[in-house]
C-alpha cells in the first residue's frame, strides 16, 4: 500500500481519538444516497491504465457510529496499456469495468450537528470487466480505507473517499478515490423563519414581553419567582403572585401546592383545620386536605422588651390555658415556635437566636410553673423566615411577631379545640406593648 495512503488513514484515526461522546445523527432518517466521480489508479504491470468513472452509493445508518454503503462504480473506458514486451495478460483494445461492493463504515463524529464526519471503511465486492485483464472477467475484491463527509445540513453533504482496492485472484492493488454529493431523505431542512416586528414572548411562557413589563416579571425568565409555576400559569390560571413564591405565606411554594400537594395556593389553610398547609406538610406530617388530623394551634402575640426574652406577667393567664390543655391529656406533646417580623435593618442570625430564646422562655414557663414534663415539649425559633403576612405595615408586622404552640393530642382525652389566635390585650390603663424594634 502506498505511503501517502497510510498517512491519510493515520490522520483519520488521530482525528477519531480526539472525539468523545456519541450522538445519533440520523435516527429518524437512516437512508441516504448520492452520485459522484471516481478515479481508479492501477499498478503499472496491469493490462489497463488509470481511468475515471462514476459512482452511485446508498448508505444506511444503523447507529451514530455504524453504517453500511452499497456502491456501484462504473468505469466506461479502461484504456489498454501498451507494453514493450509480450505479456500473458495483455488486451487488444480498451475495455470497461463495473465494481459492485458493500462497505462497513465506522463514523468518528460525536455530536448531532457536527459538520465534519470522518470515518473508516472496509468491505468486499466484485469487479466485472468487459475483457479479462488478468484472471477472469468477474473477480472477487476487497477494499479498505476511509473518507470524510462534510454536512451542509442534515439533508445535504459532500463526500470524499480513498480506498486501497485489490482483486483476490491475483492480489493486484489499486487505489480508488472518489468525490460526490449525498442526499438524506426524511431529513428536510425546515425553513429558517425570522420574526420581524409584532409582539414578542422572549421566554416562551405565554405572556408577551409587554405584559411582563407591566406586571414586573422577567420577560426572559418563564418562572420569575422560581416557585415551580410559570409566570403565565400564575397570571392566567392560578391567580397567584408571580413575584412571590409563596402567595398565601403558608410555607409551601405555589408550585408545590399546585403540582404536589393539590392544596390551594391562595389559602394558607386549605382544609380549614386550623393549621397552615406548610406546617402540616413540613413539621406535623399531617394531611393538608384533611381537617380531622390537624394539631391544636394556639397563637399568642407576646411582646417582649427590646432584646429581651423574659415573659411579662400579663401573659401568664394565657399560658395557663396551654398548661390546662396539656394537663388534661398527659400523653399530648407540644411544639413551641417563635417568630419575628422583618424590618430594613433586621439581621437573620440575630433574629433566629432571639426568637428561639423567646420560644424557650415559653417552654420554661410551662415546665417550671405549669409542671409539664420537659420531654413533652420542643421549641424552635424561625426569626422572620416564616411570615404569615407581608412585612409592609405595622399591623402586618404585629401578625408576624407571634408565638405559636402546636399540641398533638394523644387521642385518649377529648381535646379542647381552638383554631383562632389568642390576642393578648393591654391591661386597663396601660398602652399596648410596643412593637419589637428591628434587629
Amino acid at each position: 500500500m502506498n505511503k501517502w495512503m497510510i498517512v491519510f488513514m493515520g490522520l483519520l484515526l488521530a482525528a477519531g481519538s480526539a472525539l468523545a461522546a456519541e450522538v445519533d445523527l440520523f435516527e429518524q432518517a437512516p437512508w441516504s444516497g448520492g452520485v459522484g466521480l471516481d478515479f481508479m489508479h492501477f499498478e503499472g504491470d496491469q493490462a489497463v491504465e488509470d481511468s475515471a468513472g462514476l459512482f452511485l452509493k446508498f448508505n444506511y445508518a444503523f447507529s451514530p457510529r455504524w453504517s453500511v454503503d452499497l456502491a456501484a462504480d462504473l468505469f466506461p473506458s479502461l484504456p489498454n496499456r501498451e507494453f514493450t514486451t509480450e505479456r500473458p495478460y495483455q488486451l487488444d483494445d480498451d475495455t470497461w469495468a463495473l465494481r459492485l461492493g458493500a462497505d462497513g463504515l465506522l463514523h468518528l463524529r460525536t455530536i448531532e450537528d457536527l459538520r465534519w464526519d470522518p470515518y473508516l471503511a472496509a468491505g468486499a465486492g466484485l469487479m466485472i470487466f468487459g475483457d479479462d485483464p488478468s484472471g477472469g472477467q468477474v473477480q472477487p475484491a476487497l477494499d479498505a480505507g476511509g473518507g470524510m463527509f462534510y454536512h451542509f445540513n442534515d439533508e445535504w453533504a459532500l463526500r470524499g473517499d480513498l480506498r486501497a482496492h485489490t482483486t483476490t485472484l491475483n492480489w493486484e492493488f489499486q487505489a480508488l478515490a472518489s468525490v460526490g454529493v449525498m442526499w438524506r431523505w426524511g431529513a428536510r431542512v425546515p425553513p429558517a423563519l425570522q420574526v420581524s416586528g409584532g409582539a414578542l414572548d422572549s421566554d416562551g411562557d405565554g405572556l408577551l414581553d409587554t405584559e411582563e413589563q407591566q406586571i414586573g416579571t422577567d420577560p426572559f425568565d418563564p418562572d420569575t419567582d422560581k416557585d415551580g409555576l410559570t409566570d403565565y400559569q400564575e397570571v392566567r390560571e392560578t391567580q397567584t403572585d408571580p413575584l412571590n413564591p409563596d402567595s398565601d405565606s403558608d410555607g409551601l411554594t405555589d408550585g408545590a401546592e399546585v403540582n404536589v400537594y393539590t392544596t390551594n395556593p391562595l389559602d394558607a389553610d386549605t382544609d380549614d383545620g386550623g393549621v397552615r398547609d406548610g406546617h402540616e406538610v413540613i413539621e406535623d406530617g399531617t394531611d393538608p386536605l384533611n381537617p380531622n388530623d390537624d394539631l391544636q394551634l394556639f397563637t399568642l402575640y407576646i411582646e417582649f422588651d427590646y432584646d429581651k426574652s423574659i415573659l411579662k406577667p400579663q401573659y401568664f393567664e394565657k399560658l395557663d390555658v396551654i398548661v390546662k390543655v396539656l394537663q388534661r391529656d398527659p400523653g399530648a406533646t407540644a411544639r413551641v415556635e417563635g417568630h419575628a417580623d422583618k424590618r430594613k435593618t433586621s439581621q437573620h442570625e440575630y433574629n433566629m437566636k432571639l426568637s428561639e430564646r423567646r420560644a424557650k422562655a415559653v417552654v420554661d414557663y410551662l415546665v417550671n410553673t405549669g409542671g409539664i414534663d420537659r420531654t413533652r415539649l420542643v421549641y424552635k425559633g424561625y426569626g422572620f423566615t416564616r411570615p404569615v403576612a407581608p412585612n409592609d405595615t405595622e399591623e402586618n408586622m404585629q401578625k408576624n411577631r407571634r408565638t405559636e404552640i402546636y399540641i398533638r393530642p394523644s387521642g385518649n382525652v377529648p381535646a379542647v379545640s381552638t383554631t383562632q389566635p389568642m390576642v393578648v390585650p393591654a391591661a386597663e390603663g396601660e398602652t399596648p406593648a410596643p412593637a419589637e424594634p428591628a434587629k
